[in-house]
């Protein structure tokens, strides 16, 4: 027979357990959240149960999931931070009552984990460390729900900076390709192409450092600024320039590699400036594929911004391809990178700008690349016959 003591630990060890069944982790993060509240509720014997996540710009904490307080959750209860139970825990960093407990990750406060009751009553210490434990595992939860709402929400905002159609241009043929790497994952990488007032055609291929909702935001900024300073100078090196300074003084911390080029109003000719990224292929009817031979000035955002950005002005003639694309596309681990663009070179030719699309990411596999991929490839109409 055991013991009162034996007793009561053998329960308390039943409820720890329950808050910490590995079966939890399967489930998605609101599946998680919705379960982890039912047993806060059966475990401690209360009517309610909710979790309040902090709204950091507001400094508010929002009503997130709940059982017994469902009709607030849809109405979306706001409570600031330091007013009430749930506000107040948060200001302080710490239980202000037994019923509420603090959720932390990475040391900083993200939310509040309530539990109540209809009835007066009063919580032990164990009730109290039972609730932090379920705490702990809520921010692990809160923090994957995080996650993958800021993946969506970068997909859908880099999604809405790319170009859904590229713009029909009497003498050149146009195709692009964007590709998430990371499984999924969204990062800077982006593609634009746009008409100006000359009757010249803008085309870029940019690569923001990182990964993530961050990096996608910047990359919207710099898109958005490049097109503005190109309706300023027609001069791509200035256009640079002028997206340099911008970066350095709004995006203090990032880093981007940017290909600028401008294809002349009779489209015959190229004029490119590239601050640290990979130079374009062209292939040229009758002639072997080759990287175009241009200056590759410093990245943007290194603070550098005294130095010369360089342009060089390229012929384009009838039939030829020229294709611009990021770093992931030629990447592959185990191996430089310049194998990766002999590799490129190799599988473009001269021939319409979706058949050179199509055979480059054919190429690729059913592998997921290790890094986002964009592509754009323009071809000039052939020489009449």
């Amino acid at each position: 027979m055991k013991g009162a003591g034996g007793t009561e630990n053998d329960a308390l060890l039943r409820r720890i357990e329950a808050l910490t069944d590995a079966g939890l982790s399967q489930l998605d993060a609101d599946d998680q959240l919705d379960l982890l509240l039912d047993r806060i509720r059966e475990l401690l014997q209360v009517d309610t149960s909710a979790i309040l996540l902090l709204d950091p710009l507001a400094q508010q904490l929002v009503a997130t999931a709940a059982k017994g307080l469902e009709e607030q959750v849809r109405q979306g209860v706001r409570v600031s931070v330091g007013r009430g139970f749930a506000g107040r825990i948060a200001r302080e960093r710490g239980p202000v009552v037994l019923a509420e407990v603090t959720m932390f990750a990475g040391g900083e406060v993200i939310g509040v984990l309530h539990a109540g009751s209809v009835t007066p009553r009063h919580f032990t210490d164990d009730d109290v460390r039972l609730l932090q434990l379920a705490a702990d595992r809520a921010s692990l939860a809160c923090q994957a729900r995080s996650s993958g709402i800021d993946r969506d929400a970068a997909l859908a905002l880099q999604r809405s900076l790319l170009p859904t159609r590229l713009p029909e241009v009497p003498g050149l043929d146009m195709a692009a390709r964007y590709i998430p790497g990371h499984t999924a994952g969204v990062g800077g990488d982006w593609y634009d192409v746009f008409a100006l007032p000359s009757g010249s055609l803008g085309v870029v291929v940019g690569d923001v450092s990182g990964h993530g909702l961050r990096s996608a935001v910047v990359m919207g900024r710099l898109r958005s600024a490049l097109r503005a300073y190109t309706l300023i100078s027609d001069d791509p090196a200035e256009a640079l320039t002028l997206l340099d300074h911008k970066m350095h003084h709004f995006e203090a911390g990032n880093l981007a590699t940017v290909l600028y080029a401008l294809v002349s109003a009779d489209r015959r000719s190229v004029q490119c400036s590239v601050a640290g990224h990979l130079r374009p292929c062209l292939a040229v009817p009758g002639r072997p594929t080759r990287v175009v031979d241009l200056p590759v000035d410093l990245p943007l955002g290194t603070g550098q911004l005294e130095i010369q950005r360089h342009n060089t002005t390229f012929a384009l003639p009838p039939g030829a391809v020229l294709a611009c694309y990021t770093d992931g596309l030629v990447e592959r681990r185990g191996e430089v990178i310049d194998d990766g663009i002999d590799r490129l070179r190799g599988m473009i030719e001269a021939d319409s700008a979706e058949t050179v699309c199509a055979k480059v990411m054919a190429a690729l596999g059913e592998e997921q690349p290790i890094d986002d991929i964009a592509l754009l490839t323009i071809a000039t109409e052939p020489q009449p016959r």
